[in-house]
């Protein structure tokens, strides 16, 4: 629905509002960051950068109004602690922290003012990596079930391991921006965000003022993959300046600035330990888990979910550590927790096949769940057989020599791997509002975001289907916190939340067009029965009577009525404590690598999935080769590196930071099984953004592994570690 706007410049991304009219006169900041990881800023001249012409203000701590931080009612942020105050104190918590910034009439001003600020430091050594000795873990959390020790002592096999996966940044094409204005005591914000509601209570919490009295505005988000779930420093310094210099403030982030003024996917170490029997039966997994965090925030992410239920395995022991360290905040990033856990795990699992002898489809197999090993309740649905029986059909995986480094092509070696792709289903309150309209189109609306999935065109799907109209006359809007309120726009929870809630919405406006018509003395249906009258291209008709019927348009006119207005939602219900829900998927993957030159090319990526129904299958698609995409990029590429000196990312640009291209992704495809899971929500779907690319470096560094006979056992897999 929003793909003209996208490709003809029309689709106002959170930098452009001013362009697009919604904001005038507006000025520009540019923030100045610490060059120190650690320490006390001793003194800031701002002499030179102040006297330059059309430059409004430099902000920093020394003059920047102290701000209230109240405790934040709205939805939780991803770590807990001590959140950063901005401009508040001399403290240097990581490199690239903002100590400044310069308002000006236009950017150019602003970013030369932005490099005549002399910031003076007390500086210290930062520790940056999981191995100084100055990183002390926090309260680690626990898990056990079974006698842990005792099979292990009793198992046929053990295979103990240790996996690591380096640092990623999200890097989406939209750079975070946010346009701030202040009315009197009222503050607009035009903001790259997944969650309106999370930004609005933010800036409330910041400068203590009520949440009705913040409007954020977000449209359309050029890509965010978890990096905008949460309002980072630059949203409330928009804010502060906007408010200092009675102006309208943008500030967009450098590419540079991103690699430390949001967050990123941390370092993650899991030390496993599998213990199985003769026929390849788990006995006993020893899942140890350390992640970095930053020194003022405790981040954590759902990292031991997969080690609980992907497989029956009844005595099993996990401890996670989270490390804080001098950086800035880690945040989600697409499959979180998920995606990394399933490395340490599925490549355990197949190093445990090759010990066994085994195939590591069968290996999996015989090791599938009844119900789910971490809760004891049902599994609402779980297809994962299946999805093994298609994805190995569709790439002849019984045809393939098992033997590592048995296929060739010249200096090429092949390989084939294949992992266990796992996501929990979420679904959250949210709310829709529903306006059919005099001329039979019809209006909803939801504060939900949509950063790319096609949330707009998903969810007029969804409410044309239960108003019985064209798609064409369903408009649905979102990205405003004045809108009904919705979950965040992230975790795979926005189609079953605000898609159940379009549906109840819609489904409600429906009933009560239908039930004015019944009671019209004047309509073609009066005195029928409400439940024998069903809506078809815009149409109010008896179920076995075709010609018995009116518009929409006739029923509004007749009675004068401008509109009809419904209001509905979806809640979850008791289900969620009842059956274990996930979608679920096994993948597929091809790979040749060069035997002189250890480079690794992807030949092919194949994933079978369960994710409940299907609402757009082009969606699907494109969702799915997106996540595959990012899995590759896990895999082979991606690495934020540090710097232990001071702290500063070096490959802080897209030229030294390696994301995925088109030459490197030649085969990409998925398959989603037919059918839904009622049980998940209301219509039936589990949410599919993240499950995608789990599962997909895994089945990677095993496809490379039998091409090679190396296991490599830290991401990203470089030409360095196969030499």
């Amino acid at each position: 629905m929003d793909g003209r706007l996208k490709v003809t410049g029309q689709a106002a991304y959170a930098a452009e509002h001013d362009a697009h009219g919604a904001v005038r006169g507006v000025v520009h900041g540019v923030i100045v960051t610490s060059t120190v990881g650690k320490g006390r800023i001793t003194g800031i001249d701002t002499r030179d950068a102040a006297a330059q012409r059309g430059v409004l203000k430099v902000i920093s701590h020394l003059n920047a109004p102290k701000l209230p931080y109240r405790p934040f009612r709205g939805v939780p942020d991803p770590a807990r602690g001590e959140r950063l105050r901005i401009f508040q104190d001399d403290r240097v918590r990581f490199f690239g922290q903002p100590v400044a910034v310069v308002v000006a009439e236009t950017l150019e001003i602003a970013q030369h003012a932005a490099s005549l600020v002399k910031v003076a430091y007390d500086g210290e050594r930062p520790a940056t990596d999981m191995s100084s000795p100055a990183a002390s873990p926090n309260q680690p959390e626990n898990y056990q079930r079974g006698n842990v020790d005792q099979a292990l002592q009793q198992a046929r096999t053990r295979l103990a391991q240790t996996y690591r996966l380096g640092r990623e940044h999200h890097n989406p094409m939209e750079p975070h921006a946010t346009i701030a204005r202040w009315d009197g005591d009222r503050l607009t914000v035009w903001d790259k965000t997944q969650i309106v509601l999370n930004t609005r209570g933010d800036l409330a919490t910041v400068f203590g003022i009520p949440e009705e009295s913040v409007r954020v505005v977000s449209p359309f988000v050029g890509g965010a993959f978890g990096s905008a779930l949460r309002a980072w420093p630059h949203v409330a310094i928009a804010a502060l300046a906007a408010r200092e210099v009675r102006r309208p403030v943008k500030v967009v982030l450098t590419r540079k600035q991103m690699y430390t003024g949001t967050g990123f996917r941390p370092v993650t170490e899991h030390k496993l330990t599998l213990g199985a029997d003769q026929r390849g039966r788990l006995t006993a997994a020893v899942h140890d888990i350390r992640a970095e965090t930053s020194v003022y925030e405790d981040y954590r992410e759902a990292l031991m979910v997969q080690g609980q239920m992907t497989y029956a395995t009844p005595n099993v022991r996990q401890t996670y550590r989270s490390i804080p360290l001098d950086v800035n905040t880690p945040t989600w990033m697409r499959g979180p927790g998920a995606a990394t856990a399933a490395y340490a795990i599925e490549c355990a699992m197949d190093e445990l096949a090759y010990e066994l002898g085994m195939d590591p489809i069968e290996l999996r197999l015989r090791n599938e769940p009844d119900q789910d090993p971490g809760t004891g309740v049902p599994f609402s649905t779980r297809r994962l057989r299946e999805c093994f029986r298609v994805g190995s059909r569709t790439v002849a995986w019984d045809e393939r020599d098992p033997k590592p480094r048995s296929t060739r092509e010249g200096n090429w070696l092949i390989g084939t791997g294949v992992a266990v792709a796992t996501y929990h289903t979420q679904r959250a309150p949210a709310q829709a509002l529903a306006r059919l309209d005099a001329d039979g189109s019809a209006i909803v609306q939801c504060g939900t975001s949509d950063m790319g999935p096609g949330t707009y065109t998903s969810m007029t799907q969804v409410a044309a289907d239960a108003l019985g109209l064209q798609v064409p006359r369903v408009r649905f809007q979102l990205g405003d916190s004045t809108m009904p309120p919705s979950p965040p726009h992230g975790g795979s929870m926005t189609m079953a939340s605000v898609g159940s809630a379009v549906q109840d919405t819609c489904d409600k406006l429906r009933r009560q067009a239908i039930r004015l018509a019944v009671a019209d003395p004047g309509s073609p249906l009066h005195g029928a029965s409400a439940d024998d009258v069903v809506v078809g291209n815009g149409r109010l008709h008896l179920r076995e009577d075709l010609e018995r019927g009116e518009t929409y348009r006739q029923l509004l006119a007749r009675n004068n009525r401008p509109h009809l207005e419904a209001r509905g939602g979806y809640t979850p219900g008791d289900e969620v404590e009842r059956f274990s829900t996930h979608a679920y998927g096994a993948v597929f993957a091809q790979v040749a690598v060069d035997e002189r030159l250890g480079l690794v090319r992807i030949r092919r990526v194949l994933g079978v999935y369960d994710a409940g129904r299907i609402i757009n299958p082009k969606l699907a698609e494109s969702q799915a080769i997106g996540g595959m995409v990012g899995g590759i990029g896990m895999a082979l590429l991606e690495h934020t590196v540090t710097d232990p000196r001071d702290g500063r990312i070096v490959n802080a640009n897209m030229a030294d930071y390696l994301v995925p291209v088109n030459a490197d992704v030649p085969d990409v495809n998925a398959i989603y099984l037919g059918g839904d899971d009622r049980t998940a929500d209301p219509i039936g779907v589990k949410g599919l953004g993240e499950v995608v690319i789990v599962g997909v470096a895994p089945a990677i560094a095993n496809a490379v592994f039998h091409a090679t006979g190396r296991r490599i056992r830290e991401l990203p897999i470089t030409a360095e570690a196969l030499l």
